[in-house]
């Protein structure tokens, strides 16, 4: 018991280490990230993640800029069945350009979201550390503006995930899916 612990403490610690190293990207530009992304890659090597990898597909996102600064995350998913998942979050800016914190309700943990790359009319990739009742598991995404990447970016993505911890098997590029319908929202009166 008390190895195995050590070895969770250790793995922690290199995991904590490797997030300290992890910066925003240079010129972050908040109005840049707005609009419609699409999700297209994501690694982790979270049980969750693990447990679910096979069922998951692309997806979209939606960055709304707010006046202070914080970012507006609104996700959708088209479930299997015809339904669709919806999340929305409000990541708060901190400090550093394209470094966001938020607390998910949902999943009770803490993340700390770095945008680390962006060519902002072609792809975002960001980083993020998920932390819940002291464990922390780092989440990458790869966004693109289209449900087509290329080979080279595909390449990109893969390469940053394995430098940063992330087994092979837990870095994948989404099948494609049809989109969840827009949600239309009506002022009220």
């Amino acid at each position: 018991m008390r190895t195995t612990m050590m070895r969770v403490l250790a793995a922690l610690m290199c995991m904590m280490a490797a997030c300290a190293d992890v910066v925003p990207m240079q010129d972050f530009s908040l109005e840049k990230m707005a609009g419609k992304w699409y999700l297209i890659g994501f690694a982790s090597n979270a049980q969750w993640f693990v447990d679910h990898k096979e069922t998951m597909k692309v997806g979209t996102a939606i960055f709304t800029p707010t006046e202070e600064g914080d970012l507006h995350l609104s996700y959708a998913n088209l479930k299997d069945d015809g339904s669709c998942w919806r999340m929305t979050q409000l990541a708060k800016k901190t400090d550093t350009p394209g470094r966001f914190t938020f607390h998910n309700l949902v999943w009770n943990n803490d993340n700390d979201m770095r945008v680390v790359d962006a060519v902002y009319d072609n792809y975002a990739l960001d980083y993020t550390l998920k932390t819940k009742e002291g464990v922390s598991e780092a989440l990458i995404k790869l966004y693109s503006r289209s449900p087509e990447v290329s080979e080279d970016l595909q390449q990109k993505f893969t390469q940053f995930s394995q430098s940063n911890g992330i087994n092979p098997e837990n870095i994948i590029i989404l099948p494609k899916s049809a989109e969840c319908p827009e949600v239309v929202s009506t002022p009220a009166p």
